[in-house]
């Protein structure tokens, strides 16, 4: 057998195993002199041993109303309540306690998608005076109280965090659904959680068009109320206050203009709400392989803390930084790394409305230099496509990063490699960081000041995180093996989620009961979290992430579910069968490819092919385009009917598909090769 086939024979956990590993990166004197860690004993405080008080330590960077009773109630496990019966407010420690010393500096900066407007500079007065107005509004206006949920579908806006912290304030529970999400997508969101106010905003620019963002989410009241969820408020924030920026017309009774009905509540002040550290903050739906969205819900005390540590010793931010995360607030990144991690350190964090590439290639180092931002922080889909269209940009702006992340799927090396020659211009250091949506915040990266940098490797466990890795029968494969297997975290910790909103069940079933050996055990050491990724660890204890074990393709940083995507495709009337494979992409890493089968007596057009496109960028939005619809004949199906879908990535991939002659229908195989190439 060649070599070329063996591999196509292994799954791509073990391809990824025999890269090589790299050099070390190390930090510079100056990074070092000025970082917010550089005690290597944090280590040895959050080892196992010192598990669970040891993260008392995150938890004293917040102000609490009330110290907790216990620091990890397992009672409940794998429902884990941390810091139980302390009392906090995450709106207040976003704002409220920065004003004595820090009301002058500026909390947000948001540049506008267009150069020719004015960047915005929101003060942390005005972002308190903003979020009081608001939070009254939400209260008195829209009837809101604490434990309530609110979909929040939003583009990338000051008026965003302002939203969020409202709802904080008020012990409001926000959904915020990505911007870029359909109708329908969002609709299902606002059903799951029981959402009757849903926050949007009229318009917004993508690309330097000004999309209609209102038409959206009047399609998603309609589809939720068909779900019998009716939303009774609409409430619209305006892109250009005084004027409608959409075509849309208002409905009577359910729609409010949120910058007219806020003139009612000039100069309002809102007590916030002294929440229990274990009530729920947010909910943040992420895409599941079995088809429905997941909604995982985050704790109060427990993730606040999680997050303004890793802000602080992970991203390294002081209150004097200019700091600016690439992602959307629509994810788990923005949550923690744009609003309630850097605002809980009175850090000033940049906000971009569009994309990093418009109207040009240099557009994100203008920014740069024009902030002085210092910390910069992206995904390495964002890298790849600015690597692409404007290698030789970074030289042409002074700008200084000291520090540079990357979040969101593996980084090749060579891309690393650039990313820290070109933009960091040598200066910067890089963490690589591997978390999830569930996770709240970092799991694995190297501690900027202490450990070294390697291309491609997300670096050991942060502290206080132990991870390990077990093969299928949950016998632990050891470092250096060079063999990979599924990455668990053997110790719960505050940032991860407290359950799926409304189906323990699935929390349960998804993330814990793999390797655990009694369910009914109360003892944390029984319950290692299981990520659902593949991760070889080497000799030096630092962990390379080999992608999804299941069923989900990230594509450009963005996980999608090929259930949801197949689903989608079933929708149309003429499709029998529908399976979905992941393309190697130059810049977005994976794209979605889709294979379907008609039902008898249908014919295979452009018009049906196009038609399967469009439903799924209706039901789940344009990020989940495929980059082909092939309507073949039959898919190669093993003789019990499974459709082969590792054939199908080896055709999509232009590899070699192996042994096929064990197959029902061997002969199809061929068929869709000829017409695939």
């Amino acid at each position: 057998m060649s070599d070329e086939r063996k591999v196509m024979e292994t799954s791509e956990a073990e391809i990824a195993v025999h890269w090589q590993e790299e050099g070390y990166f190390v930090p510079s004197p100056t990074f070092i002199g000025q970082a917010n860690l550089t005690d290597e004993s944090i280590f040895a405080r959050f080892s196992l041993d010192n598990f669970p008080d040891c993260y008392t330590e995150f938890a004293e960077m917040l102000t609490w109303y009330k110290y907790w009773d216990e620091v990890l109630d397992t009672s409940d496990a794998p429902c884990w309540k941390w810091f139980k019966g302390g009392k906090i407010n995450a709106s207040y420690n976003c704002i409220d306690r920065h004003l004595k010393k820090n009301k002058n500096k500026t909390a947000i900066h948001f540049v506008p998608e267009l150069e020719e407007e004015a960047i915005q500079h929101i003060t942390y007065q005005e972002l308190y005076v903003r979020v009081n107005e608001f939070a009254a509004l939400l209260r008195d206006y829209a009837g809101l109280k604490r434990g309530d949920r609110v979909t929040v579908h939003m583009p990338m806006s000051a008026e965003l965090p302002i939203t969020m912290l409202a709802c904080a304030r008020l012990g409001v529970i926000h959904s915020v659904v990505f911007g870029g999400f359909s109708a329908s997508a969002c609709a299902d969101r606002v059903v799951d959680s029981n959402s009757r106010v849903l926050i949007t905003m009229d318009a917004y620019y993508r690309a330097g068009k000004l999309l209609d963002h209102k038409s959206v989410d009047d399609e998603a009241c309609k589809l939720a109320e068909n779900s019998g969820q009716k939303v009774d408020k609409l409430l619209i924030w305006q892109r250009y206050p005084g004027k409608m920026s959409s075509d849309a017309a208002l409905q009577k009774g359910r729609d409010c203009i949120v910058n007219e009905e806020l003139k009612n509540f000039y100069g309002a002040r809102v007590e916030p709400e002294k929440m229990l550290s274990e009530d729920p903050l947010f909910l943040m739906y992420t895409s599941g392989t079995t088809g429905k969205p997941k909604g995982c819900q985050h704790g109060t005390g427990g993730y606040l803390a999680y997050v303004t540590a890793m802000s602080k010793y992970i991203q390294d931010i002081h209150p004097e930084d200019v700091y600016w995360c690439m992602a959307d607030i629509g994810w788990i990144t923005g949550h923690s790394f744009i609003v309630y991690g850097p605002l809980a350190l009175c850090a000033s964090s940049v906000i971009y409305e569009g994309v990093p590439t418009y109207p040009d290639a240099g557009r994100s180092w203008r920014i740069a230099q024009e902030l002085d931002v210092n910390i910069f922080h992206t995904a390495p889909t964002a890298i790849r496509a600015l690597r692409k269209v404007g290698p030789d940009e970074p030289a042409k702006y002074t700008y200084h990063f000291k520090h540079m992340t990357t979040v969101g799927e593996p980084i090749e090396p060579e891309v690393w490699k650039w990313y820290q020659k070109e933009v960091g211009k040598g200066e910067a250091v890089i963490v690589d960081t591997y978390w999830q949506t569930e996770t709240g915040g970092f799991l694995c990266s190297t501690v900027p000041g202490i450990t070294p940098m390697k291309p491609g490797s997300a670096g050991p466990g942060v502290p206080g995180i132990h991870p390990i890795i077990y093969d299928e029968e949950g016998q632990v494969i050891p470092p250096g093996s060079g063999k990979a297997g599924n990455i668990c975290i053997q110790n719960p910790w505050p940032g991860c989620f407290q359950t799926i909103w409304g189906d323990r069940q699935r929390f349960v079933d998804t993330y814990f009961a793999r390797y655990n050996k009694d369910p009914n055990s109360k003892d944390w050491r029984d319950w290692p979290y299981l990520t659902g990724d593949a991760a070889v660890e080497s000799p030096d204890g630092y962990f390379r992430i080999l992608g999804r074990i299941d069923d989900v393709i990230n594509v450009s940083g963005h996980r999608l579910g090929t259930k949801e995507i197949e689903s989608a495709a079933l929708t149309v009337p003429e499709v029998a069968e529908a399976a979905v494979v992941p393309v190697n992409h130059e810049i977005k890493g994976k794209e979605p490819e889709l294979y379907v089968s008609l039902k008898p007596g249908y014919e295979a057009t452009e018009e049906v092919a196009q038609k399967i496109a469009d439903a799924i960028t209706t039901q789940i939005g344009k990020i989940a385009k495929c980059k082909n619809v092939w309507i073949v004949p039959d898919m190669p199906k093993t003789r019990s009917g499974k459709i082969m879908r590792r054939v199908l990535g080896a055709i999509s991939n232009k590899g070699d598909v192996g042994n096929v002659m064990t197959l029902a229908n061997p002969e199809i195989v061929e068929e869709i090769q000829r017409m695939v190439s």
